[in-house]
């Protein structure tokens, strides 16, 4: 008799689930604590990524980075994230598979009525707890833009905001760079 968590056949649920993911044909699919989702951003969401996108990519640049929405794995757990905007070295973009949240320098989300939730508690947690040393968070519900650093188990330490819409906001080194929030 097999069990649930017979894994016999050498099949490991996280490693299907995740194969699964990354090898389906569509768009941006995701799963946040086991729940599968496929993500079609608005306009306006997409406006408020490329904002940030247009301020930070001259520093980027000097870091010899990249920034994109790639594939984030959390290892040992059922989350596979795809932030709507990442920095990440470039010698690590060219691996081909995903990075882990404390390879990037920044990771960006914006919030849309369905995920807003999600955004602000789960992946916030998630980032923290998995590294990621920065976390930005720009809140178009609350029109609201906070930047969480010093990651750990238990989430981030340190808090920058809320701040509204068209409040400079500072992204400490290594960027080095206030970000102009009023087009977000």
């Amino acid at each position: 008799m097999t069990t649930a968590h017979d894994y016999s056949y050498g099949i490991d649920p996280e490693h299907a689930l995740k194969y699964a993911i990354q090898h389906h044909s569509g768009g941006r699919t995701e799963i946040v604590e086991g729940v599968i989702s496929t993500m079609a951003p608005s306009w306006d969401h997409e406006n408020a990524a490329e904002e940030i996108r247009d301020q930070i990519t001259p520093r980027v640049k000097e870091l010899g980075c990249v920034t994109g929405s790639g594939n984030l794995d959390f290892p040992k757990s059922s989350n596979w994230y795809v932030p709507d905007l990442a920095v990440a070295p470039k010698e690590l973009a060219r691996g081909g598979g995903a990075l882990l949240p404390d390879q990037t320098l920044l990771i960006v989300e914006v919030t849309s009525e369905s995920n807003a939730e999600t955004d602000r508690v789960v992946q916030r947690k998630r980032y923290a707890e998995y590294g990621a040393p920065l976390y930005l968070l720009v809140d178009r519900m609350d029109k609201t833009v906070t930047l969480f650093a010093g990651p750990g188990r238990l989430g981030y330490t340190e808090v920058d905001g809320p701040h509204p819409f068209g409040t400079p906001v500072r992204l400490p080194e290594p960027f080095g760079i206030d970000l102009d929030t009023s087009g977000l």
